[in-house]
This record gives C-alpha cells, sequence and structure tokens, in this order.
C-alpha cells in the first residue's frame, strides 16, 4: 500500500512538473506563490494546485484566481467517470464515439473538433497522468487552456 502511494506521488510530482515553463494556472497553489517569478514558484504552484486537487473547483465556480468561464457540468464529470476506459482508449487514438460525445458535452463546435482530437490524442499521456476523472477533466481544461484554438472552451 505504501509503494502504491509512493508511485502515486512521485507520478503526480512528475506531471506537475510539466507545468513548470509554463503557467501553473489558477488554485490555491497559484494564490499562495502569487507575485514570483521562475520556474521554482510555478513547479511550487502546479504542486500545491495538484496536491489540494483544486483546479476544477476554481474552474467550475470561478473561485481561487480562475475566471469560472469553464464551467464543468455534473453531466461531463458523470459521463467521464462512467466512461472512463473507453474514453481513454478514443482519446489515445484521436477519434470515437466517446470522444465525440465528450466534445459535444462540452459545447465544441463542429468546426473545431477535429483539433479537439487531434490534442486530445497529442496529450493524451498528460490528461490521463491519473485515472481520477476529475484529475482527468482538470488536466484535459488546461492542455485545452493551452491552445488557441480550445482556449475558447474552457
Amino acid at each position: 500500500m505504501l509503494k502504491k502511494i509512493a508511485l502515486g506521488c512521485v507520478l503526480a510530482l512528475g506531471s506537475m512538473s510539466a507545468f513548470a515553463d509554463g503557467d501553473a494556472g489558477c488554485g490555491i497553489g497559484s494564490q499562495v506563490w502569487a507575485g514570483q517569478s521562475g520556474k521554482i514558484p510555478k513547479l511550487m504552484a502546479a504542486t500545491t494546485n495538484g496536491i489540494f486537487l483544486n483546479q476544477l473547483f476554481g474552474i467550475t465556480f470561478g473561485t481561487l484566481g480562475c475566471n469560472g468561464n469553464g464551467t464543468v457540468s455534473a453531466k461531463v464529470v458523470t459521463f467521464t467517470h462512467e466512461n472512463a476506459e473507453n474514453l481513454a482508449r478514443d482519446m489515445a487514438v484521436g477519434e470515437g464515439e466517446n470522444l465525440n460525445v465528450l466534445a459535444e458535452l462540452l459545447q465544441i463546435k463542429t468546426e473545431d473538433k477535429p483539433r479537439f482530437f487531434a490534442v486530445s490524442k497529442a496529450n493524451f499521456t498528460q490528461i490521463y497522468a491519473s485515472e481520477n476523472s476529475l484529475e482527468v477533466l482538470a488536466s484535459l481544461q488546461q492542455v485545452m487552456a493551452q491552445d488557441e484554438v480550445l482556449k475558447a472552451y474552457v
């Protein structure tokens, strides 16, 4: 059990280090480390956000420095949780019924779906760094926020 917890921490920290070069996003870590520059504060902010798993809450309700425009509905959370395995498979290949349904639930326009599918596939390992559906959605939102077209849906 302790090995599983340690492995989970290592994976979480490893996935959070990807944010060190970019913006750490919103969340309690970003609030605590606000105003500081450099990789270390950004890494600490991203790690703090990851430990407390608060970005999805902040994005949904517009708190913790998030603008709240990227509301994740209960339908999206439920769909992602109930179809986790099939959605992961579709995202890994960049197409499929479950990925299309997720795009519909996220209200992605028809003309932007191919980009959503391609970005999801290209960032699959970052998005699915965890098996927790809330963390998957938070990672997906972070990936979408970094894309010029898809950031409009976050």
